[in-house]
C-alpha cells in the first residue's frame, strides 16, 4: 500500500512537465515511478478532460490528484469561426485571468495549430494587434502545451503541424518555448515530428545564434517584412537593435551550420513593401541563400496599414519568378473572424488587463 504524502498546499501543474519531472512529483506523493508514466501517457494523449478519466490509476489517487492539482491551466472562453470554416480562432483564459489566443487552420491534409508564447508582446510591431496589448507575461510551458492539447480536443482532424506564430515573441520566452517544442516532439508523448514544428522570431539575433548552436531540429522562421533597414524600421522597432544585414548574416550562419533552410515571413502591406521594386530588392537581399520566402497578404486590424489588392500581390509574385529560393503565398482565411495575431484577445479586453 502506498501512502499519499499531501503536506503542501502548492498545486501541481502536470501539463508542461517532462516524464522525469512527473516521477519526482509522484515520488513525493508516495507513488511508484510507473504511476508518473501512466499520468504522462494519459495527459499527452490529449484525450482526457479530467483525472477521473485515467482508468488504470487507482480511484483513491485520482481523488488526490483532483485535490492537489488542476488538469488544464487554460480554460476555453470562445471559439470564433463557423463549423465549415477552414480557420478557427480560440480565446483562452489563464488561471491568472489574462487572455491568450490560438488558431487552428485546415488546408488539405494539413491541420496547423498556431500557438502563443506570451501574453501580449514587447516588440511593438506597428501592424500587429498583439502589440496594442503591450507585454504582460511569459507563458509557462504548461500554458503553451495546453493550447495544443485543447485545440486537438476541438479539432475534427489530427493536428499535423505547429507554428509558434501567435501572440508574443517566442525567442523572448526561449527556454520555455524550446521545452514545449520538445514535449510536442517526444515520440513517447504527443509525437509531432520536429520538422512539423516551426518557431518564428522578429529577428532576435542572439537567440537565433543560440538556436543554431544548440542544433535544434525545429524549423526557423524569421519575420522580414521589408527589404531595407529603413523599411523594416517603419513597422518593426526591433530592427534598430537587430539591423537587417546582421539578420541576414545570422540566417546564413543558420543554414551553413544546421544545413536547414530558414523561412522568411514577408507580410505584404499596400504601398509600403508590395511594389515590384521591393520584390527586386528582396532578391538582392537574399542572394543565393537557400531558403523559403512565405508571402502573407496583410490581415487588416483597423489601423493605418492595408491589405494589397489581388493584382498588386500577383505582380509581386510574378516579380519573384525564376528566383533561386522557394516562394509560397499564404492567403488569410481568418479576416472575418479577427484572426490576425492578438485581435481576438484585444477585442475581448485582453489588452487592458493588469
Amino acid at each position: 500500500m502506498f501512502m499519499f504524502n499531501v503536506k503542501t498546499n502548492e498545486k501541481v501543474h502536470w501539463i508542461g512537465q517532462t516524464r522525469s519531472e512527473m516521477r519526482e512529483h509522484v515520488a513525493k506523493l508516495g507513488q511508484p515511478h510507473f504511476r508518473a508514466d501512466q499520468i504522462y501517457n494519459w495527459i499527452y494523449s490529449g484525450k482526457i478532460k479530467s483525472f477521473q478519466s485515467m482508468e488504470n490509476i487507482p480511484k483513491s489517487f485520482r481523488t488526490i490528484l483532483d485535490k492537489i492539482s488542476g488538469l488544464h491551466p487554460l480554460s476555453l472562453v470562445k471559439i470564433t469561426g463557423r463549423d465549415s470554416s477552414l480557420t478557427k480562432k480560440f480565446l483562452f483564459r489563464l488561471s491568472t485571468d489574462e487572455m491568450i489566443e490560438s488558431v487552428l487552420m485546415q488546408e488539405g491534409n494539413r491541420t496547423t495549430a498556431c500557438l502563443s508564447s506570451q501574453v501580449g508582446c514587447a516588440m511593438d510591431c506597428d501592424f500587429c494587434a498583439t502589440a496594442k496589448m503591450g507585454f504582460q507575461k511569459n507563458l509557462s510551458v504548461g500554458e503553451i502545451v495546453d493550447q495544443f492539447l485543447l485545440l486537438q480536443q476541438e479539432s475534427v482532424k489530427k493536428i499535423t503541424n505547429v507554428v509558434f506564430m501567435g501572440m508574443g515573441e517566442p525567442f523572448l520566452n526561449y527556454e520555455r518555448v524550446i521545452k514545449a517544442a520538445d514535449l510536442l516532439n517526444d515520440p513517447d508523448g504527443i509525437d509531432l515530428g520536429a520538422r512539423r514544428i516551426t518557431i518564428s522570431t522578429v529577428g532576435i539575433i542572439p537567440k537565433i545564434e543560440q538556436f543554431t548552436k544548440e542544433s535544434h531540429r525545429y524549423k526557423l522562421a524569421i519575420s522580414l517584412n521589408g527589404t531595407t533597414q529603413n523599411q523594416r524600421l517603419q513597422t518593426m522597432p526591433a530592427a534598430k537593435k537587430y539591423p537587417i544585414h546582421m539578420l541576414i548574416d545570422a540566417a546564413k550562419n543558420y543554414y551553413e551550420t544546421a544545413k536547414r533552410f530558414p523561412t522568411f515571413e514577408y507580410v505584404l502591406m499596400s504601398n509600403l513593401n508590395d511594389r515590384t521594386a521591393d520584390a527586386e530588392n528582396l532578391i538582392k537581399l537574399i542572394g543565393n541563400l537557400p531558403c523559403k520566402v512565405n508571402l502573407i497578404p496583410y490581415n487588416e486590424i483597423g489601423g493605418n496599414y492595408k491589405r494589397p489588392s489581388h493584382d498588386r500581390v500577383t505582380r509581386f509574385i510574378n516579380a519573384l519568378k525564376n528566383v533561386p529560393f522557394t516562394v509560397t503565398v499564404r492567403w488569410s482565411n481568418g479576416t472575418e473572424i479577427d484572426a490576425g495575431c492578438g485581435q481576438l484577445a484585444v477585442n475581448a479586453g485582453g489588452g487592458v488587463q493588469s
